[in-house]
């Protein structure tokens, strides 16, 4: 029940962003959600697309160094204090965040969140017995 993400480090100048997009873009593979965050100098693109091998694959052919990482995705209510009670889940489970994003969909009247765990297995199997949905890649991408 965890996802692969794809991440890459882009020099902070116009256009770099464009770049592993349109690379994307033309090897056929769609962007499900990502996350960017920046320095002065340099940005993490985070990407989470269905065939991750495939747009590793497009994204190294064109000489761009991608790191993998398994990250977990789960359904918060999309409703005030949703996402605070959610975090208390986490934080009874004794795991720490090292940082989070927003899915860009919806899964009827609940948001997802993407997180990266240090250790992404026992995340996986403590939040299910906390009752917290954790959702699978086949749900995430049934949709698109």
């Amino acid at each position: 029940m965890k996802l692969t993400q794809l991440s890459l480090f882009l020099e902070n100048k116009p256009s770099h962003l464009k770049v592993p997009c349109r690379i994307l873009a033309d090897a056929g593979v769609n962007i499900i959600t990502l996350s960017l965050a920046d320095t002065k100098q340099f940005g993490i693109l985070r990407l989470i697309v269905r065939d991750w091998e495939r747009a590793k694959e497009a994204l190294e052919a064109k000489d761009c160094v991608v790191k993998c990482t398994d990250v977990v995705a789960v359904e918060v209510p999309d409703k005030p204090g949703g996402l605070a009670a959610l975090l208390e889940a986490i934080e009874g489970c004794g795991l720490n965040i090292e940082y989070m994003y927003a899915f860009t969909e919806r899964r009827g009247d609940r948001a997802v969140m993407v997180f990266r765990f240090e250790d992404p297995d026992a995340a996986v199997e403590a939040l299910g017995k906390a009752g917290v949905n954790v959702v699978g890649g086949v749900d995430l991408f049934d949709a698109e």
